[in-house]
């Protein structure tokens, strides 16, 4: 059985609150066998253009040498609602190929609408660990094209049970993440399998899940990255 590549769109380095250097953790990615990742550190109006900026710089590094797609991204964090679409635009402006949104988890107080403004904003792409997420939002994912993160993280992930039954039932896309912090939580494909058929899905969703999906967005990357 084909499960492709191990990528990973949501990690987070030094310039938010990770551990390390953007390319001492795309060099670690590079070293298990990755294919992609997204370093999409936490931003939301003091910092994003730093961050972005930064992000760049370090991606086009490894870019230019290295056998590792490193996408450029953000998650925009606990922000007011009504700001969530212009730092979403800001950071494609400057460059991000990714915006995720940091969901309602269940476990901070991440404030009530953010999953709806998420999914209502143009320029975000990636739900991250959105706890108990809507059946109407997940149907607005669907309708928006949206990907909605199964997520390995501890704490957050208490509700993937749930998501997955949701975007199943409303057909909205999902990805499985790690939301990285540290190098220990790095996990393998074969560990993001397991993690979508935990969550319930099928095999055959578990693999569009953690290989088609990721394949798609790397695709749609490439083709904005020419024009």
């Amino acid at each position: 059985m084909d499960i492709g590549m191990r990528c990973d769109f949501h990690m987070h380095s030094l310039l938010s609150d990770g551990e390390l250097l953007p390319t001492e953790l795309a060099r670690r990615a590079a070293h298990l066998g990755h294919g992609a990742i997204a370093i999409t550190d936490h931003v939301d109006s003091s910092n994003l253009d730093f961050v972005v900026r930064g992000l760049v710089e370090a991606a086009r590094d490894v870019n230019a040498e290295w056998d590792l797609v490193f996408l450029v991204g953000v998650e925009i964090t606990h922000v007011p609602l009504g700001a969530m679409p212009r730092l979403a635009r800001r950071a494609k402006l400057l460059g991000a190929n990714l915006v995720v949104v940091h969901g309602e988890t269940p476990v901070e107080p991440v404030l009530e609408g953010t999953n709806r403004a998420a999914l209502e904003s143009e320029h975000v792409d990636i739900l991250a660990h959105p706890g108990l997420l809507l059946r109407a939002d997940a149907k607005l994912a669907a309708e928006t094209g949206k990907y909605v993160e199964i997520t390995a993280r501890p704490g957050h992930n208490r509700t993937n049970g749930h998501v997955a039954k949701v975007c199943l039932e409303e057909g909205a896309e999902m990805l499985v993440n790690t939301d990285l912090h540290s190098p220990s939580d790095f996990i393998s494909q074969s560990d993001a399998l397991l993690i979508a058929l935990g969550a319930g899905l099928s095999k055959d969703v578990s693999i569009r899940t953690i290989r088609d999906n990721p394949r798609r967005i790397l695709a749609d990357a490439e083709i904005h990255s020419r024009r």
